[in-house]
């Protein structure tokens, strides 16, 4: 049976992985070699194809994958600081179908200075914060100057919390720094009702604390969550809930204007995750939304944040 892509499709969440990601991955690890010589024999152990240096051909790429998904527009994650350039080029260039996120510790000096131009000049729609990582509490007094910059905006604050496992730091012999008691979503409630232009999006349904995303959902009504990732937390859940559920709870929650549609595309030769978007197609079969219920989620909400 063929398939009924909506149209049009946005995807909330996706990572672009730009050379420039990989080599300051690459230049923090303690493994013997060059940057290259780290990086050929790490992403060649998992599969991973590297860039080349330079956006050209990543670009051309990553827009071919659109174009052979029916995805008509993608918020691209720069996933590092060093990436930030290369990802506001690559978005500059793509005619509107790219929207870049900065990655941000919003707890370092001068994160909020660096931030503001990205928004006001650079076309950036959000950020990308990782508590667990960098040990902050959102409504920490040293956090405000960058949601400060963000309400300016109006702009997406992308909160990851719950499990966060990145494969290649590990294989690069990196440490892992994550403390998930920075991770909880009810972390977001103080920070969400301290900044009410703020969109605070919890990603992966909260990767692990479901229950927490909804509470946060429910406080809070410019708090959402997408879709993105394989979702493989749902085995640390006691009661183990299919997506159909998942997807079934949270629009209770929520509402379908604040969950959207993500994949986590991230790394070649996967490209776009289209089994991901066949997943949750078929969710929405089986829960029966409308037409108008799924273009809210396939793109509605997306689309009103992003632009």
């Amino acid at each position: 049976m063929t398939k009924t892509l909506p149209t049009p499709l946005t995807d909330f969440h996706a990572h672009i992985f730009a050379r420039p990601f990989f080599d300051a991955l690459a230049s923090q690890s303690p493994l013997p070699g060059t940057t290259e010589e780290k990086l050929r024999q790490v992403t060649q152990k998992i599969g991973i194809e590297l860039p080349e240096p330079g956006i050209d051909a990543h670009l051309e790429r990553w827009i071919g994958e659109m174009d052979k998904n029916g995805v008509t527009r993608m918020a691209a994650f720069a996933s590092a600081p060093e990436e930030i350039p290369a990802i506001a080029e690559m978005a500059a260039r793509s005619k509107g179908r790219l929207v870049p996120i900065a990655v941000c510790n919003p707890a370092a000096p001068g994160a909020a200075e660096r931030l503001r131009p990205l928004l006001a000049e650079k076309g950036f729609r959000g950020v990308l914060m990782f508590p667990a990582m960098h040990h902050y509490h959102l409504a920490d007094d040293a956090i405000r100057p960058v949601l400060d910059v963000l309400e300016e905006h109006r702009a997406i604050a992308y909160v990851h919390c719950g499990i966060l496992v990145i494969k290649l730091r590990d294989l690069l012999g990196l440490p892992r720094p994550y403390d998930l008691r920075y991770a909880n979503p009810l972390e977001v409630i103080p920070a969400a009702s301290a900044h009410p232009d703020v969109t605070f999006c919890i990603p992966h349904f909260g990767a692990g604390f479901f229950r927490e995303t909804l509470i946060a959902g429910a406080q809070c009504p410019n708090i959402m969550t997408d879709t993105s990732s394989t979702n493989g937390w749902i085995k640390t859940q006691p009661d183990h809930p299919s997506l159909r559920t998942v997807l079934e709870r949270s629009l209770d929650v929520f509402g379908v204007e604040r969950v959207a549609f993500g994949t986590d595309s991230n790394v070649f030769p996967h490209g776009w995750r289209s089994e991901r978007l066949d997943s949750w197609l078929q969710v929405a079969d089986e829960l029966g939304l409308s037409a108008a219920e799924r273009g809210q989620l396939f793109h509605g909400t997306a689309d009103r944040l992003l632009a």
